[in-house]
């Protein structure tokens, strides 16, 4: 394989399709009897991810350089309406594309994770926190990295040190990073279960006994700076650099992937375009693993 869009879509195009052929049950419901829709599950799985690797933030805009420009590898594309109620059903499909890509890379086996959160910015008007469907969810936070205040949800991210995703959630502004990451590992029981030595790199706000006994138990060593009066911690040495790559994968879904400019004013809205950015990341993590690629989370070739 080569590390163009083309064949990162083909590629990613026959995994997806290999996987709904061996688990059909994870494709959106539909009617025993209906129409069969022209755009396979497959197919559209793909475009969001193009959509995603070429920045396109509007749906309608997108789809209209898709018709252009795509009509080599799409024998139909849908109308922006029937490819957002469409994408927004696939969303439990998404999920695990994300994890079947994840597994089929050699960084699933990495033995260090970092974690952290990260904001979500839905709206910026008082108008648009009274009139908004997500109301309720999404609510005012601070981000100490930027040192702003925002109104929406966070994305908190567990990653290995090349970036790929291993785990995540999206949560309100306020939510604990430390009960999100716990309610992380316990949706997955695999994820720590089959890693007994696995070593966990976050921030400051991860922090207290109870907590990190909870993490002992899951075979999970955590690693963290020292907090405010307390003694100095091991690995102290590696927080700076490895912060700076947790960073830089938040800035890679943020600035390359868009991931704040996302444009949902739903739940299912928001949840579907965070997912299919990740899904973006680590696809082109998966084919630059495939390709022998030197650094896994270039999105470079892909992004034009």
């Amino acid at each position: 394989m080569t590390n163009d869009l083309d064949t990162l879509a083909t590629a990613l195009y026959v995994k997806t399709d290999d996987l709904l052929t061996e688990a059909p049950d994870l494709a959106p419901w539909r009617p025993a009897v209906g129409i069969t829709p022209k755009l396979t599950d497959a197919e559209l799985i793909t475009l969001a991810v193009m959509q995603a690797l070429l920045g396109f933030t509007s749906e309608s805009r997108w789809l209209r350089h898709a018709h252009q420009h795509l009509g080599h590898l799409f024998r139909y594309l849908p109308g922006q309406s029937g490819y957002n109620k469409r994408l927004r059903r696939a969303a439990a499909l998404i999920t695990a594309v994300i994890r079947r890509l994840a597994v089929d890379t050699t960084l699933w086996t990495d033995d260090v994770w970092v974690v952290d959160s990260t904001p979500v910015e839905c709206g910026r008007s008082k108008e648009t926190v009274r009139r908004s469907a997500l109301a309720g969810w999404a609510e005012y936070g601070y981000c100490a990295s930027h040192s702003r205040f925002f109104w929406g949800l966070r994305l908190h991210l567990v990653c290995t040190l090349g970036g790929l995703p291993i785990g995540f959630a999206l949560t309100g502004a306020k939510a604990d990073e430390r009960h999100t990451l716990l309610g992380i590992l316990n949706a997955d029981p695999t994820l720590a279960g089959q890693r007994p030595n696995q070593t966990l790199i976050g921030d400051k706000n991860y922090y207290g006994a109870e907590f990190e006994t909870t993490l002992t138990h899951e075979g999970i060593r955590l690693l963290r700076p020292a907090r405010k009066g307390e003694p100095d911690r091991p690995g102290a040495r590696l927080f700076k650099p490895l912060r700076q790559t947790i960073e830089s994968i938040n800035q890679t879904l943020k600035s390359q992937l868009d991931l704040e400019r996302h444009g949902g004013h739903t739940p299912a809205g928001v949840i579907v375009r965070v997912l299919q950015r990740i899904l973006a990341l680590t696809t082109a993590i998966w084919h630059n693993d495939k390709t022998g690629a030197q650094v896994h989370r270039s999105l470079t070739a892909y992004d034009h």
